[in-house]
């Protein structure tokens, strides 16, 4: 093709557009009205492409304008061009108002009892749709399109672009197994706790407010495990390592633990539900947001 042995660059869409509108309707007036703009700005883009490419698209007449050779290889170029960008057009809009194709969802560790039923019924009501459930100790970065939903604890989240909703406060109480209670007893006040083994998390800092409740009132000889990994510190407690925080919902499912000390509310984490200001309005993540919400109502021993 004439324009394609040219080898150069287009740097002004605004000007192919505006010559396939003269090659496909043949009059300035024509294009100018199917593209909104001024007749004389039709005529300065066909001249300025003609300039760049160093040769001529149309024959210029009364009746209108006759694409060339050349002009009639632009014409089969801008309209692949145009009806592929209709496509894409159509797809992304499809994407946004469709619940399909994947729904990527991050949480904290430890509440997977608790979301995996919501993300299964879930894609139960959207068949076409395929789920991505991450934990990590990291943060995924919304803002990199690492996931569409977060459940994060803590702290409001103050990343820039996100929108932030309460979701539920989790009670978290201190228990220990029977077979820790059978071999060491209980403590009766919070003064007896410094004569007690505990399982805690190997983090001095110790965001969760618990933690931080527990450092403050035994010394470090008490803290007889410590983790970085949330399971391994509820295998530790149900194994009678040592006394240890648990989710409230978590630890009424089994009879083996014994509550030490009930949930107090200095204790409780809220759970945040981030989405991206860019996703937030799609209709996939609207879906599950509300689907989650709604599920969330019934949680027991959360909120």
């Amino acid at each position: 093709m004439c324009i394609i042995a040219q080898e150069v660059q287009v740097q002004n869409w605004d000007e192919l557009r505006t010559a396939y509108q003269v090659a496909r309707l043949g009059t300035v007036s024509g294009a100018a009205e199917v593209l909104g703009v001024h007749h004389a700005t039709v005529i300065r883009h066909i001249d300025a492409l003609e300039s760049r490419l160093g040769i001529k698209l149309f024959q210029r007449h009364a009746r209108g304008y006759t694409s060339t050779e050349a002009g009639r290889d632009l014409l089969v170029v801008a309209q692949a061009a145009d009806e592929q960008f209709v496509q894409l057009a159509n797809r992304i809009k499809g994407h946004g108002e469709t619940v399909q194709g994947e729904l990527i969802v991050t949480s904290i560790a430890g509440i997977s009892d608790l979301l995996v039923p919501v993300l299964t019924s879930f894609q139960a009501l959207q068949p076409d749709l395929s789920v991505r459930y991450l934990t990590d100790m990291r943060l995924f970065r919304l803002d990199f399109g690492e996931a569409h939903v977060a459940i994060r604890a803590g702290s409001v989240p103050e990343e820039p672009d996100n929108v932030v909703q309460p979701l539920v406060r989790m009670k978290t109480g201190l228990y220990a197994a029977r077979s820790y209670v059978e071999k060491y007893g209980l403590p009766q006040t919070e003064a007896d706790l410094a004569q007690h083994r505990f399982v805690t998390a190997d983090n001095e800092a110790g965001r969760a407010p618990f933690h931080r409740w527990l450092r403050e009132r035994v010394p470090d000889t008490a803290l007889t495990f410590r983790t970085g990994e949330p399971q391994a510190m509820e295998v530790a407690l149900r194994e009678g390592v040592g006394i240890g925080f648990l989710s409230a919902f978590r630890a009424h499912q089994d009879d083996r633990l014994v509550e030490v000390m009930p949930p107090r509310a200095e204790w409780e984490s809220p759970l945040w539900l981030v989405t991206h200001v860019d996703l937030h309005r799609t209709r996939k993540v609207q879906a599950f947001v509300a689907h989650l919400k709604e599920q969330a109502k019934s949680w027991r021993l959360c909120s």
